[in-house]
């Protein structure tokens, strides 16, 4: 019993004891809590804004990644107005829309790199890293070489379409020196075809006077033998009338008959040249 009670003693000193230095401890737990506390929740902030900012990075660099490949896409499609031969004087709806389109998406990849490096700058060295760096000059570079790669496309279009243009310009002049000579030797042909024309009438005129002329020739040919022989008869009534008396009245009938186919043989001639300087 003794042994026991002493025991039982033994074990109640040494909770006590324990008692009291876990109640000496007390203040130290809550030194360690108090100081401890802020550290883990400023561990816990930096960590959740590292994980945010790790996230709101790699959305930005997918939407630059993806804006690069449809500025690659639309040069391809803008390239080929440099690649034409032959463009039209003005630009067309195509065209105007491609370059605008080429415009709009590097403005907003120069947005996406402004927002790039002000997410980078805020991350200081927290999560800060030379590969983050790399990519935002990569960026940087990417579009410098863009806005080259536009500037070229513009300079080899404005030089086509003004090439085109200069062509088309002289396209026209020698057209319209073609158009302009046919015009002139038209006007020579029909000039020549009415020269031709008055040269005919003027023939036709020529042989209608030879025909005139020709049949006045014989008409005082035909008067001379008829004066001819109105002389001879003349003479032989003269010859008569000096043997048979009141032949002197019929010779001056005779003679009155002559003057009368006189007169009327000027009256013709007269008429017949009238009539050839009329149709001359």
């Amino acid at each position: 019993m003794r042994i026991a009670a002493g025991h039982s003693y033994g074990l109640a000193m040494s909770w006590k004891s324990d008692f009291e230095n876990c109640y000496l401890l007390i203040p130290v737990v809550h030194l360690f809590f108090f100081f401890l506390t802020p550290l883990l929740n400023q561990v816990f902030v930096w960590g959740h804004m590292a994980t945010a900012t790790g996230t709101g990075w790699a959305q930005l660099r997918q939407q630059a990644r993806s804006l690069e490949t449809q500025t690659e896409t639309l040069f391809h499609t803008y390239a080929q107005y440099a690649s034409l031969s032959q463009l039209p004087m003005t630009p067309s709806e195509d065209e105007v829309k491609a370059e605008s389109q080429i415009h709009e998406i590097l403005e907003r990849r120069e947005a996406l790199i402004s927002q790039l490096a002000r997410l980078l700058d805020s991350e200081s060295a927290l999560t800060s890293s030379a590969l983050k760096q790399n990519n935002l000059s990569r960026h940087r570079e990417i579009l410098r070489d863009h806005r080259r790669e536009l500037k070229r496309l513009n300079s080899a279009i404005a030089e086509t379409r003004d090439r085109a243009n200069l062509l088309s310009n002289v396209r026209s002049d020698i057209n319209a020196y073609r158009s302009s000579a046919s015009s002139n030797q038209n006007n020579n042909n029909a000039e020549a075809e009415y020269m031709l024309e008055e040269r005919g009438h003027l023939e036709n005129s020529h042989n209608m006077m030879d025909s005139v002329l020709s049949q006045a020739y014989a008409v005082n040919e035909n008067f001379g033998l008829q004066r001819e022989s109105l002389a001879r008869i003349n003479r032989r009534i003269v010859g008569a009338a000096s043997h048979v008396p009141g032949m002197n009245s019929l010779i001056h009938k005779i003679g009155a008959k002559r003057r009368r186919d006189g007169i009327i043989l000027g009256v013709f001639i007269g008429v017949c040249f009238l009539i050839v300087f009329f149709f001359r």
